[in-house]
């Protein structure tokens, strides 16, 4: 019996708001309105409440209850995770209201709704950055608010996010075998954000990119892709002694010892077959120089001949009398 009773008063309490916020909805009257939206945003009923401070915007405009309505409007989308909407409010409240009590309050949720919408750093992370600017730019117009104290804290948030998606994106040119372009895209990264707390990361798959490089390399950049590599093992073990990175530096840089040793070899009888080929081609060149020359010099042999026996016949033909006349006799 007890059950029935509680659940029919239930029931009623409910049919009961509904027909509140039925009846706030097709109102005309602002006070009453204004009353159901604040009574909701109350009761944490964001939505209900979103719903009528709608309806109220064109209501209060130009009254006293206009703040309160886009404050609270603003906390409502705020609460019900409409972070970029509530965000755009919230400025909008800061700078249409400078002398508001609250502006110090609204410019601060506007900065933090950035913050909340910034995605997931495997994706899209514009957000982020925008997120970033705003919390910048609280701090640069509210340098001694006591809300600025965790303002750094939640930029350096962004920031690594910002950092893990540029380590994660140069990481995918490794796993692809392409690791010139993984050396530059993991060096931008310690560019980009010279305080990096994935600095021992970078320096891991900067030193197996080099690696990987010099070993696979042509035999023209071999020398001084093997150097590269040789000078960052070095580097790591200057800056990060006793850590595992360094460890494997160390590692690396041993097999780049004896891959440098096996090159020196390699060179040397690279060396020694061009330079044996180089003399064949020499000697090969000589031949058909001489070739070549004693050709010539018998054409010119042969043109000189030809050209002497021509002249012979010139001079035959102008020593040679012209035969004589011979008359027929007529009868």
């Amino acid at each position: 019996m007890k059950k029935y009773i509680l659940g029919v008063f239930a029931v009623a309490v409910l049919s009961s708001c509904v027909s509140r916020q039925e009846k706030a909805m097709k109102s005309a009257d602002k006070d009453f309105i204004l009353k159901a939206a604040n009574d909701n945003f109350t009761k944490k009923k964001w939505k209900n409440a979103l719903a009528l401070y709608d309806r109220l915007a064109n209501l209060v405009a130009g009254t006293d209850d206009f703040p309160n309505v886009g404050f609270n409007t603003a906390y409502a989308n705020y609460y019900d995770k409409n972070y970029k909407l509530a965000g755009h409010q919230f400025k909008n409240f800061a700078v249409s209201f400078p002398k508001d009590p609250r502006a110090e309050e609204a410019a601060y949720m506007s900065a933090l709704c950035y913050y909340e919408g910034s995605m997931d750093y495997n994706l899209d992370q514009s957000t982020t950055q925008s997120a970033i600017n705003e919390l910048q730019d609280f701090l640069n117009n509210y340098p001694n608010s006591e809300r600025s104290k965790n303002i750094n804290t939640l930029i350096d948030e962004l920031s690594y996010k910002l950092e893990l998606k540029a380590y994660e994106n140069a990481k995918q040119y490794f796993k692809m075998g392409e690791y010139k372009a993984a050396n530059v895209a993991l060096e931008n990264v310690l560019e980009d954000f010279p305080s990096t707390k994935l600095r021992p990361q970078i320096y891991d798959f900067i030193v197996r990119s080099r690696y990987e490089l010099a070993t696979k390399s042509v035999y023209d950049l071999k020398d001084e892709r093997i150097e590269s590599a040789l000078a960052f093992t070095r580097q790591i073990e200057k800056e990060m002694p006793g850590t595992e990175v360094a460890k494997i530096a160390v590692d690396i840089r041993q097999k780049l010892e004896k891959e440098k040793k096996d090159f020196v070899v390699v060179k040397k009888q690279t060396e020694a077959r061009i330079a044996v080929l180089t003399e064949r081609q020499k000697k090969l060149e000589a031949q058909n120089a001489e070739k070549s020359k004693t050709e010539q010099q018998m054409k010119d042999q042969m043109d000189a001949e030809k050209k002497a026996m021509q002249i012979q016949r010139d001079s035959a033909a102008i020593n040679t009398p012209p035969p004589a006349a011979t008359f027929k006799i007529q009868r």
